[in-house]
């Protein structure tokens, strides 16, 4: 989440929405992002509601969630994914940021 906070305003700058989901309860989410001072939406999935609507997996022997990217437009079509294979399998946020840019000149 350092990273997506890093380059949030950059983001932002392309109107895009940043929201990262996590397994934890509300409560310990909120304290989390008050703590760290996070600047993007933190959506709280204590029951793996969203995890399993956009296929995101679990492996219990490499800490729990593996790392998803996904971007979604704002028709909310999911238009990129990266489901990583360990917690540092994360693609950059300069991908992330070009991929906004192409998905935005193609519109």
């Amino acid at each position: 989440m350092a990273q997506l906070r890093q380059d949030y305003s950059a983001f932002s700058e392309k109107d895009a929405l940043v929201v990262a989901i996590g397994p934890e309860d509300s409560k310990s989410f909120a304290e989390y992002w008050q703590k760290h001072d996070l600047p993007f939406v933190g959506l709280p999935d204590p029951e793996n509601t969203v995890l399993k609507q956009y296929g995101q997996e679990v492996n219990l022997f490499k800490l729990g969630r593996m790392p998803a990217q996904m971007l979604i437009d704002k028709n909310g079509i999911l238009r990129y994914v990266h489901y990583g294979h360990s917690m540092k399998d994360v693609p950059p946020n300069e991908e992330l940021l070009e991929l906004l840019d192409e998905l935005q000149a193609s519109s």
